[in-house]
């Protein structure tokens, strides 16, 4: 028994000595590591298009010292953050042990983070929970503790610390909720804003007053605990409601955060940027981003959802010559939903998956007026299983309509019709080829956009139609340099041709027709109603499902993709697709209204002809005539119907 007793003696002191051991060399190591530069740590500068600043992201405003903030904000956030702060080396590990018995006890997720792990942690540019990331903040909070002072550590956390509403710093998220300085703020005021952090979208007084007032009386509890306040003076706090200034000197735009989100995540993917100094060292990004289209997107997306309920929203503007993202939005309201549905979203693209349908008809010896009978039909396959599309209100021709009446009516039974002619597997190759790098799966509904594909993603298909039959990346950033101006990243684009020419212009010329009177007959082109508020010839297919509607036109100098629906994919009313329409057509006026525009140039190979716009035939109806464009040599194929067997 005695043995057993010394030798479990023993091994507990030479564990002991082990992690003194262990502990002394991590701070060794800590202490001879170059000292972090605070006021520069995970600082992110970002221009746009003109190389103006439009975002820091730290700190908007200048560094506020640790003497120009209101001592009670201080207590505040010692008090609910981590009231040992001023007694423990970077680590409270009585906390952390009582976290993690509570864990286990309890099945919760109570964390232990001491402010100088937060502040490490919130320099890096994500948060992923992986244990090598964990293992680099904790030596990140060591180097924090060995070089710096508690006062800087805690001046440098209240100089970076997220807000809310795009507000980083205490600085600056004073200035936007008080419209005061840090050091002239209320007991009130900086209970509130010391309980921002926990949640700052959710306790944040513009998202939330009342969640927000909540949140700081657990704050004024933790000061109370802590000797920072008394009880008498507890007990009277937030007798009147507090004012709240809510707004910027200069606010660009709240959406604008979905755009720098985006930007934040194509530079974690983006090669030769040395990873401790994406981390920690600062760098300047110059963006493709056009700050008044970005403002113009957000005004005109703010006018058509003001009453739209639980309705979202994701946009996105490129110029399809280059690829360059010129402004997006990925939801109607950052500071109450984060998730960027224009970058992380997938949704069903409906009819606008047609344009890449007609594009492989054409590659495949159809034309702008080959038809197909259309009526109300069940398609019956080898295995007797049934497919029954039907068109919108059931409206059906019930005769032969030609392909640029199909794609203008966005007929779906001659979408199906012309995939099944095909074969499934053409439309899926396509697909591939104009740049959709969504996996589809070939089946009879594709055609009618019932696979889901990210907004991106499927933007990359339309810049090739847009570009020509270029395929382009879609881009954010142009260049990303360090603090001291060397380049450490340099956009090149790559340019190459994936499409006909020829084929592209005329699907081009037959996109134009979704919003041409000229096809006016037994139901009217999908697009009629923007037309007499068009001041130029557009590219335009809408897409509509019972859960999401999209807007996808363009020219030769801007493409833009507009989606509305809800995050929950239930069924949407008729006011969305109006709203996606609406936000399409003003964004482009908008924006092209400045600019010097043109339409595609005619390829010589190409060749345009009046004919019904209907039926296709040379000698038609005058009312309905339009012009037909084909490769030469084509022209005068028949246009009757194509054998359907």
């Amino acid at each position: 028994m005695k043995k057993r007793f010394i030798f479990g003696l023993r091994c507990g002191l030479f564990f002991f000595l082990s992690c003194f051991v262990f502990l002394f060399a991590i701070y060794a190591y800590a202490f001879f590591s170059p000292k972090l530069e605070l006021k520069n740590l995970g600082k992110i500068y970002l221009y746009d298009q003109k190389e103006e600043l439009v975002f820091h992201g730290s700190n908007q405003n200048e560094w506020t010292s640790l003497h120009e903030i209101n001592p009670q904000l201080i207590n505040a956030v010692i008090s609910v953050e981590d009231k040992n702060f001023y007694s423990h080396h970077g680590f409270d590990f009585f906390r952390i042990f009582k976290a993690l018995i509570t864990n286990l006890l309890h099945n919760t997720r109570q964390g232990a983070s001491t402010i100088s792990q937060q502040y490490i942690k919130n320099m890096f540019l994500t948060f992923d929970q992986t244990w090598q990331r964990k293992i680099e903040e904790a030596f990140l909070t060591v180097e924090l503790e060995v070089h710096y002072s508690k006062d800087s550590i805690l001046e440098g956390y209240l100089n970076t610390i997220n807000y809310g509403e795009g507000n980083y710093g205490i600085g600056e998220a004073s200035q936007y909720y008080f419209n005061k300085n840090a050091k002239d703020l209320t007991l009130e005021e900086s209970l509130m804003l010391a309980g921002i952090p926990k949640s700052p979208n959710h306790y944040n007084p513009v998202a939330d007053y009342d969640a927000c007032v909540k949140r700081a009386w657990i704050v004024a509890s933790a000061m109370k605990n802590n000797g920072y306040i008394d009880e008498n003076t507890y007990q009277h706090l937030f007798e009147q409601k507090i004012d709240i200034y809510g707004k910027e000197e200069q606010n660009h735009s709240q959406m604008i955060q979905y755009y720098q989100d985006a930007v934040l995540n194509e530079l974690q993917n983006t090669k030769g940027i040395p990873v401790n100094l994406m981390n920690f060292g600062g760098l300047r990004i110059y963006t493709t981003l056009d700050l008044d289209a970005q403002i113009n997107l957000e005004k005109t997306i703010k006018t058509y959802m003001e009453d739209a309920n639980d309705l979202q929203i994701a946009s996105v503007l490129i110029d399809p010559q280059s690829g360059k993202i010129l402004a997006l939005t990925g939801g109607y309201d950052y500071s109450k939903s984060q998730y960027n549905r224009a970058t992380q979203a997938k949704r069903q693209v409906g009819s606008t998956m047609k344009p890449f349908l007609y594009y492989a008809a054409l590659e495949n010896g159809l034309t702008s007026s080959s038809t197909f009978f259309s009526s109300e039909t069940t398609f019956v396959f080898s295995n007797n299983q049934t497919y029954h599309p039907s068109n919108y209100n059931q409206i059906y021709a019930n005769q032969d309509i030609t392909m640029a009446a199909a794609l203008a009516f966005s007929d779906n039974v001659y979408a199906v019709k012309t995939h099944l002619f095909l074969g499934n597997e053409v439309l899926v190759e396509t697909a591939k080829k104009v740049g959709i790098q969504e996996e589809i799966e070939p089946n009879p509904s594709l055609p009618l956009g019932t696979s889901e594909i990210n907004m991106l993603d499927f933007a990359r298909g339309y810049t090739t139609l847009a570009s020509g039959g270029f395929l382009y990346n879609p881009y954010f950033i142009e260049r990303v340099e360090d603090l001291d101006g060397h380049v450490l990243y340099e956009h090149k684009t790559k340019k190459e041709i994936v499409l006909n020419s020829n084929y592209v212009y005329i699907l081009n010329e037959m996109l134009t027709n979704t919003s041409n009177s000229s096809f006016n007959s037994y139901t009217t082109p999908t697009a009629l109603s923007l037309a007499a508020r068009m001041s130029r010839k557009y590219a335009l297919k809408t897409g509509t499902t019972d859960t999401d509607c999209w807007s996808v036109g363009y020219t030769p100098e801007a493409l833009s993709l507009v989606w509305v629906g809800k995050d929950d994919s239930t069924e949407v009313g008729s006011i969305a697709s109006r709203i996606s329409k609406n936000v399409w057509l003003d964004t482009m006026e908008s924006y092209l209204s400045q600019k010097e525009t043109h339409w595609f140039e005619t390829p010589v190979n190409v060749i345009g002809l009046f004919r019904d716009a209907i039926t296709g035939e040379v000698n038609g109806n005058a009312k309905n005539s339009t012009i037909f464009y084909y490769e030469k040599g084509t022209e005068y194929v028949p246009s009757s119907t194509l054998s359907e067997n």
